[in-house]
């Protein structure tokens, strides 16, 4: 596919695909439905896709309680959104935004899979936050069509949008995700294709450090969460935001880190790991560094 074939305006996407009905999808479903475009959300179940939406539903239907939304409007959302099962659905898609479980191997099938259902032209995305973007690209027919958008959890709140270039990436389809994300209300920044992009990158060798501190006993859990919080006026601390996140997510990230950079500073610290085995997950699971 030549660069040019690749669509070259947001302002031509007007059907998005979003893959995976869990609080990441859903809120990616939020935000493209919110920016006036028809929405497919695709799960590997119907009834994962129908659940998410009735989710959405609920939330949108609090907003209108407190006068954030109009009832008019909600009604517009929810209308430009359809459900499915079947990937083949989303072949009229001008872009597809995956945001499936934070395995390579998985992503991989799955791109090879839209490469041959989806039309010719379209950007085919991955919400990844910190596999390799080009490792995606190049299962496809397409490389020049794929790039990273990467939103943030919560995705109708949070700001921040990463659009990762991959060496294979058109110009075309990067500064068109940029303005898509842009017409959803996202600040949008560009990053290369390297393990973590920005945030991840900067953020984890942070919580990593914060929990090797805790094990060579500087300072309590709580000592370290309300000394980042209020020295250095971070809504949370570091223990707290593990918990949140998932620790199983943050091992994945500083071992892809790791694997990529092989710094020191990357490599999980032992409590993290151990605390994964054990299934204390953070607050998915009622226990991490704290119990919910």
């Amino acid at each position: 596919m030549s660069e040019t074939s690749v669509i070259t305006s947001a302002a031509d996407i007007t059907c998005v695909g979003i893959i995976g009905s869990g609080i990441m999808g859903a809120g990616l479903v939020e935000v493209a439905a919110r920016s006036g475009r028809s929405v497919v959300l695709r799960s590997r179940t119907l009834e994962g896709a129908e659940a998410a939406v009735s989710k959405l539903e609920s939330g949108l239907a609090r907003q209108v309680d407190k006068g954030r939304l109009d009832a008019d409007e909600r009604d517009a959302i929810l209308a430009r959104i359809s459900t499915t099962a079947d990937l083949a659905d989303l072949a009229d898609c001008d872009l597809v935004l995956e945001s499936v479980v934070e395995d390579l191997a998985i992503k991989k099938d799955l791109f090879r899979d839209l490469d041959a259902i989806v039309k010719p032209g379209a950007i085919l995305a991955t919400n990844t936050s910190t596999l390799p973007v080009v490792e995606l690209a190049m299962v496809t027919s397409r490389p020049d069509a794929v790039v990273g958008i990467h939103f943030f959890n919560p995705a109708p709140m949070m700001k921040l949008v990463e659009v990762i270039r991959p060496i294979t990436a058109a110009d075309a389809a990067v500064s068109t995700a940029i303005q898509f994300a842009e017409a959803c209300g996202k600040d949008a920044v560009e990053v290369v294709d390297r393990a973590g992009f920005i945030v991840n990158a900067l953020l984890f060798p942070y919580l990593n450090n914060a929990v090797k501190m805790w094990e060579q006993g500087t300072a309590s859990i709580d000592a370290i969460d309300v000394a980042m919080q209020g020295g250095c006026n971070f809504p949370m601390g570091p223990f707290a935001l593990l918990d949140l996140v998932g620790l199983d997510t943050s091992v994945s990230i500083l071992e892809a880190l790791y694997d990529e950079f092989r710094e020191p500073n990357f490599a999980p610290a032992t409590t993290l790991k151990r605390m994964v085995v054990a299934g204390h997950l953070g607050r998915k699971t009622g226990r991490g560094f704290r119990t919910y």
